[in-house]
This record gives structure tokens, C-alpha cells and sequence, in this order.
């Protein structure tokens, strides 16, 4: 076969464990600062997602249809995935693909969780430097102010789900995101690596799945501007009584947290280790 010929052949799922492989041990031996530099970086490519699709669909309720609305939303939030994925960035919900190395015995059980440790919390922290700038910007008064009512909505959403709901929103979600890492790393280019995200990032945004990172800018940028601007939560209809930071952690980014591991780690991972790697040795 021509090289050329080589070079049109699809990537195989073999291939691509052997990638999600080689990543891994390049991110388990990456330093610190450079690590945690590129989760801030990933936490506010999520949230740049997170504005983009909130603003796409602002205006769009009870006048748009329902499926609509929320794929316009969907497609829009890929933005967040494509920039960390496209651009090279660390995004602790993709990470959990790094299992497969461990369970391969190429990276140790410290190194992988010392990385999504690192990556959680810059992850975090780039989130909420967004959510400062974002409301020191006052973009949330666009289109007289109902960019903002409708993060509030949203926020208010999220906060309301129990933790079992929040757990299974959370396993699904990273289905779908990891899913996306994984097809990305069959891309032979750019172009392929945003074809793959596109999709997967999109289903889970309309089927209103819940992503650990994506909440750390969706729910914190509410907390801010209510605490900034009051005069603008005076305009708005809603109980703000949970509202809080307890609520916030306890309620929602914890098990949507675990439910991200458990979707990502076990569901995609582990399954495509036993599936590809197990029945090999």
C-alpha cells in the first residue's frame, strides 16, 4: 500500500487506546507549574463554552423549539472542548481516560491521581477567574439583562437536582465528553479533531447532562453577581436562598464530580481497556 494509500486508512480503536496511552504517560510526567497552568487555561476554555452557548440561546425560549434551542446550545458549548482539545489544554473530565494507562501498568496509581488533583483545582481556579471577569465586565446585562436572568435560570436548575440526580447527570455527561477525547484521538488534523468534539459535547448539553468543570463557571458566576451587582438581582424572580457556596459544593459539584469519574474512568475507560488491552495478555 502507497503512503498516501496508509495515510487514508482510518485510525483503528486499537490505535487510538495506543494514543489515549501515550498521552497519559506524557501527562503523568509533566511538571507541576506547566500542568497547572494548562488547567487554568482548560477551566476557562469550559467557561468561554459555557458563555458562548448561553448567549447563543438567549431570546430563543418559548419562541424556538425546545430541541432546537438546546442543540443551537450544544453546538455552541463545543467551543469549550474544541479549544482544550485543538489548542492543548488539561481538563480533569478528560483525564479520566488516563486509567487505561494504569491499568496497563505504563503510569502509577500516584502519578494519575497527583494529575487530576493538579487539574481539578487549576480547572477551578481558571473557572473562576472567568466568573470574576466575566461580571467585572458586566457582560451578564447583554440584551437588557437577559444573558443574566437566564444564568440564573440555569443556576437554579442545577441546584435543585438531589445528589442521586446530580450522580447520574454527572456519569452521563462524561460518557459523552470522554467519548469525544477518545474519537479525537483518532484525528489525523484539526479539522478531525473538532468533528469528533462537535457531536458527543453537543448531545450532552441538550440532554441537560452535568459537567464538574463546566459548573465551576455556570453556578460561581451567579454567587459573584449577586454579590457585585445587587441591584441587578433585585429585578430578578428568583428564591435565592440556595444560592450558596455549601449548596453549590455539597449538592451539586460533588457527585456530579463523582458522577463525572465514575462515566469517565469506569464506563469509558476501564470498558476499553477489558474490551482492547485485557483479552490481549
Amino acid at each position: 500500500m502507497t503512503k498516501n494509500g496508509a495515510d487514508s486508512c482510518p485510525i483503528s480503536p486499537d490505535q487510538i487506546a495506543n494514543r489515549a496511552e501515550e498521552t497519559a504517560v506524557l501527562k503523568s510526567q509533566s511538571r507541576f507549574v506547566s500542568t497547572f497552568l494548562l488547567a487554568i487555561l482548560a477551566g476557562m476554555y469550559i467557561g468561554f463554552g459555557g458563555i458562548f452557548s448561553v448567549v447563543a440561546v438567549t431570546g430563543m425560549s418559548g419562541t424556538w423549539p425546545f430541541g432546537i434551542m438546546k442543540l443551537v446550545q450544544g453546538l455552541a458549548f463545543s467551543l469549550g472542548l474544541i479549544l482544550v482539545v485543538v489548542g492543548g489544554a488539561e481538563l480533569f473530565t478528560g483525564n479520566m481516560l488516563m486509567i487505561i494507562a494504569w491499568a496497563q501498568h505504563k503510569i502509577s496509581l500516584i502519578s494519575m491521581l497527583r494529575n487530576w488533583c493538579i487539574v481539578y483545582l487549576g480547572n477551578f481556579l481558571g473557572s473562576i477567574l472567568l466568573a470574576y471577569l466575566f461580571t467585572l465586565g458586566r457582560s451578564y446585562g447583554l440584551s437588557d439583562g437577559e444573558l443574566g436572568r437566564l444564568l440564573f435560570t440555569i443556576a437554579n436548575t442545577k441546584l435543585s437536582y438531589d445528589f442521586l440526580q446530580a450522580l447520574i447527570l454527572g456519569i452521563l455527561c462524561n460518557i459523552l465528553v470522554c467519548l469525544a477525547v477518545w474519537l479525537s484521538y483518532s484525528a489525523k488534523n484539526t479539522t478531525d479533531k473538532i468533528l469528533a468534539v462537535i457531536f458527543p459535547i453537543s448531545a450532552f448539553i441538550a440532554a441537560g447532562f452535568e459537567h464538574s468543570i463546566a459548573n465551576m463557571f455556570l453556578i460561581p458566576v451567579t454567587f459573584i453577581i449577586k454579590t457585585i451587582d445587587p441591584m441587578f438581582i433585585s429585578n430578578l424572580d428568583f428564591d435565592l436562598s440556595q444560592f450558596t457556596w455549601p449548596q453549590f459544593l455539597i449538592h451539586n459539584l460533588l457527585p456530579v464530580t463523582l458522577g463525572n469519574i465514575i462515566g469517565g474512568a469506569f464506563i469509558i475507560g476501564l470498558v476499553y481497556y477489558f474490551s482492547l488491552r485485557k483479552q490481549r495478555q
